[in-house]
């Protein structure tokens, strides 16, 4: 076995080295490249994910899996066999996949990301529309490659990001979580004790911005030896391998919250990149589980940690300094509740905690409707709005605000959206297991110590790398099954005292 598990590891390696060199023009291309330079990165970029198909299909491969896969191991969680078990499940996916199809892909979603933010700019989904037909129809044949049984297309692009969850198993998690959150907002859009939404939407120069949310994604534990912030149209981290990772993040001198509370959920994203196995970089034991599970990091780090009043102890003053005009006549309590207004809103990532996961139940909706052929791209702006008015009571002014505001669809991420929501319910059962097993978590972010919090993330979830599918995961750290119900608490408890509700 040696000498073959050898020669998987070197050949995993070299694919990851291919599929890393990809990231970095992705990263690029929504960073510095300029328009002009679409074209060319689009055959740059599917040059080499034909390159890296070839690679993750070849016969060679195949043959050194076949052989490994028979392998008997005493623990089925020891790293060998986490490593041959995920190479397997990759390379039945990827030969599933014909490479004309894998080419195409990369080399449309590339162009469309930029007909997307032009058309974002100018809201003008029309010029889009096309382009988003070229990626629905391109998704959708790849789900019918993907397919297993006679389950729903979804199903197979949902198993890409979110590994052995189904479209029924989120929509039985999401329909009792918008069951207790609809009357919750309802109950808080009553409430007479009202926070000063106005506080955040003063005057923060963002190049203190800048410098506040970098000392802050520095004071988590984001090592910036080891990373950066840039700006793009839509944040986001991109984990080169060890020793790269990429932030970026955008800035509104009029809304404090974007940029910072950015920050810290992609810093989020960047800890659990960071935290990852240097030496398994291209193994099952080098990567992270699920979107959801990455997902549950960036949440933890942005809302159950960013947003509490624990944090803003100690940080509170380091932003009356960086801001000392918009902030002087301000209290600590009043901005608490200031970052903390729940309120119906257009945008996803600005949204509060309460309704942030409406959001994406409507668009979980949505992609359903898509790839089913229910739903075709002409159509989206009308329903987008429509259901936008069911779950959030009101109804985006434009596209820009509506249905163009996402890079997903663009970018061929379809079935990435519902990890956002299982990532809300991932963090509050990991957060509150942290809290059992360390003690008074507030207490110690009120003194500026958040490596204990760190160090254990790093040890349950980040070093374990696919040791464990999501859901197993969750047990052996929690001892509790997949649940809901601690994110419903937390959202209540939290809030009903923000609110000053009976």
């Amino acid at each position: 076995m040696n000498e073959r598990y050898e020669q998987l590891v070197s050949q995993l390696h070299k694919l990851a080295l291919l599929g890393s060199t990809g990231s970095v023009l992705g990263w690029e291309q929504e960073t510095y490249m300029p328009e002009g330079g679409a074209e060319l990165r689009s055959q740059q970029l599917s040059l080499l994910a034909g390159m890296a198909h070839q690679a993750a299909t070849s016969s060679q491969l195949g043959e050194i899996l076949d052989e490994l896969s028979t392998e008997k191991f005493d623990d089925p969680h020891c790293p060998e066999a986490v490593n041959i078990r995920q190479a397997k499940r990759e390379f039945e996916q990827a030969t599933k996949l014909p490479q004309r199809l894998v080419e195409e892909m990369t080399r449309v979603t590339a162009l469309s990301q930029q007909k997307w933010s032009r058309a974002k700019k100018a809201n003008d989904f029309k010029s889009f529309e096309p382009w988003l037909q070229q990626v629905i129809d391109l998704k959708r044949e790849e789900a019918q490659c993907l397919r297993n049984g006679d389950g729903p297309l979804y199903d197979a692009l949902l198993d890409r990001y979110e590994p052995e969850m189904t479209t029924a198993q989120v929509q039985e998690t999401f329909q009792p979580l918008r069951e207790k959150l609809v009357p919750l907002v309802a109950e808080i859009a009553e409430a007479s004790n009202r926070p000063d939404a106005s506080i955040v939407s003063r005057n923060f120069p963002a190049e203190e911005q800048k410098k506040f949310a970098a000392e802050a994604a520095k004071a988590i534990g984001f090592d910036f030896e080891r990373g950066r912030i840039d700006e793009s149209a839509h944040p986001f981290c991109s984990g080169f391998g060890p020793g790269d990772c990429r932030l970026t993040t955008r800035y509104d001198e009029n809304f404090f919250n974007m940029a910072f509370f950015g920050t810290l959920h992609e810093a989020g994203h960047g800890l659990y990149e960071q935290g990852l196995n240097p030496e398994a970089f291209g193994l099952g034991m080098g990567s992270s589980v699920s979107l959801g599970i990455h997902e549950s990091q960036s949440r933890m780090w942005e809302n159950l940690v960013g947003r509490s009043h624990a944090f803003w102890k100690h940080f509170y003053p380091q932003a009356q300094a960086h801001f000392p005009t918009a902030l002087k006549d301000v209290s600590l309590d009043d901005f608490y509740r200031s970052i903390n207004v729940v309120e119906p809103s257009f945008i996803r990532v600005e949204a509060d905690e309460v309704t942030y996961n409406l959001h994406i139940m409507l668009r979980f909706e949505l992609e359903q409707m898509l790839i089913s052929g229910e739903l075709n791209a002409a159509e989206v702006p009308d329903v987008w709005n429509e259901k936008f008015e069911t779950y959030l009571g009101i109804t985006p002014p434009d596209d820009t605000h509506g249905c163009l505001q996402d890079v997903h669809w663009s970018a061929g991420l379809i079935g990435y959206f519902p990890t956002y929501a299982l990532g809300n319910v991932y963090a509050s059962q990991f957060y509150a297991a942290a809290g059992d097993q360390l003690g008074d978590l507030s207490l110690q972010f009120k003194q500026g110590k958040f490596d204990t919090l760190k160090t254990w993330l790093n040890k349950n979830i980040h070093e374990r790398g696919q040791q464990y599918p999501a859901a197993e995961l969750v047990k052996v750290v929690t001892e509790n099954e997949f649940d809901a119900q601690p994110l419903v608490d937390h959202l209540t408890t939290k809030f009903r005292a923000v609110y000053v509700l009976g």
